[in-house]
C-alpha cells in the first residue's frame, strides 16, 4: 500500500497530533513511513501543512502537486488552497468549519463565498461538520481526530487497529474522548 496524505489546517487544530496518530497506525502496519511537517506562523493561526507517505520503501516525505491520495482538511478554505496537491482520483476530507484568516479579520479581504460547492465541481469532497461531531464527544479540540475517523475509511485498515493507535498516542486521560470523536468521525 502506497499512500500520500496532506493534513492542512490553521496553527492551534491539532494537525501535528494527527499525523503523529495516523504515522504509528501506518508503522504498525509495517509500512516505511515519512512524515514532514510545515509551519507557517502556525501560532498565529497560519496554515500548516504535514506530508505523511507510506509505503514499502518511502524516500521522501515531500508530496508534489498532484501526488496525494487525500487531503485531511481542517477548514474549508484550507481545502481549496492546497487541492492542487491533490491526484485525480483522489478525496478531500474537509470540516465544513470556517476559520477567517488575518486577511479577512482585518478586513484587506473577503472569505470566499461556496467553497465547498465550487471544489465539488473539479474534485471528491468528502465534507462534515467535525466541530459538531467533537463537540458530541466531549470537546471542540477532538475536530482532528473526527477526522482520523472519517479517514479511515479511505483505508483497508481495520477499526481496531485505528483505536489502538489511539491508545497509544493520545494522552490516557483524553483516550476515551477520542475514541468517541473517531467512532462519529467513522460512522458519519
Amino acid at each position: 500500500m502506497n499512500k500520500s496524505i496532506m493534513i492542512v489546517g490553521v496553527g492551534g487544530q491539532g494537525s501535528l497530533l494527527a499525523s503523529k496518530l495516523l504515522g504509528k497506525l501506518l508503522m504498525n502496519e509495517g509500512l516505511d513511513v515519512k512524515v514532514s511537517e510545515v509551519h507557517g506562523m502556525s501560532q498565529r493561526g497560519g496554515s500548516v501543512v504535514t506530508y505523511v507517505r507510506c509505503g514499502e520503501k518511502v524516500y521522501s516525505p515531500v508530496i508534489d502537486k498532484g501526488g496525494a491520495d487525500c487531503i485531511v482538511s481542517f477548514e474549508k478554505l484550507e481545502a481549496a488552497r492546497w487541492v492542487e496537491y491533490l491526484k485525480k482520483d483522489g478525496v478531500i476530507i474537509t470540516n465544513t468549519q470556517q476559520i477567517d484568516p488575518m486577511p479577512v479579520i482585518t478586513g484587506a479581504a473577503e472569505y470566499p463565498e461556496n467553497i465547498l460547492d465550487e471544489l465539488q465541481t473539479k474534485v471528491k469532497v468528502d465534507a462534515l461538520d467535525a466541530l459538531y461531531l467533537a463537540t458530541e464527544a466531549g470537546s471542540a479540540k477532538a475536530v482532528n481526530i473526527v477526522l482520523m475517523g472519517r479517514l479511515a475509511k479511505y483505508f483497508d485498515i481495520s477499526y481496531d487497529k485505528w483505536i489502538n493507535a489511539i491508545e497509544t498516542t493520545v494522552a490516557p486521560k483524553f483516550v476515551e474522548l477520542n475514541k468517541k470523536a473517531f467512532e462519529l468521525g467513522y460512522n458519519y
